[in-house]
């Protein structure tokens, strides 16, 4: 029953579960989209606005020429509404978009689903393996250093 308060986030190696999740700006995100193209790495964040989940956002904004070069998309994902994200978005000058998980769905694919959304990070290679994957705030770079 309370199994989502102490599970692990998956394994580097395992088969990145596939999405579908709508970006703050409307678009359709799949992660079928990326494979064999670009890696990609999920932020899962719990809230937008909140000093923690704006420090971890915007260290991935502070390293954005070292994802582009390491041809990585970022992702932040969390069930916040379209407009809590777009205004967050723009009020941090986020490069990447944000993506709305009603229910946290995607999170409990990628276990970081649960009260609130547990704060994880992952890095899905071109290969549609997960390269990364930590709880809490792991510094881009360590992130990126995974990329394929």
């Amino acid at each position: 029953m309370l199994d989502w308060l102490f599970s692990d986030p998956l394994p580097a190696g395992a088969d990145a579960p596939d999405f579908s999740l709508v970006s703050d700006q409307g678009a359709t995100v799949r992660l079928a989209d990326f494979k064999g193209r670009q890696n990609v790495v999920l932020v899962f964040y719990p809230k937008d606005n909140t000093s923690l989940c704006t420090k971890q956002l915007c260290e991935f904004r502070e390293s954005w020429a070292l994802a582009k070069g390491k041809n990585t998309a970022v992702f932040g994902v969390n069930p916040g509404s379209v407009e809590s994200h777009t205004a967050f978005r723009a009020k941090f000058q986020l490069p990447y978009p944000l993506l709305v998980d009603p229910g946290q769905q995607v999170a409990k694919l990628f276990s970081a689903h649960g009260l609130i959304v547990k704060r994880t990070v992952y890095l899905i290679g071109k290969s549609g393996k997960i390269r990364f994957s930590r709880r809490g705030v792991p510094k881009p770079a360590e992130v990126l250093g995974a990329a394929e």
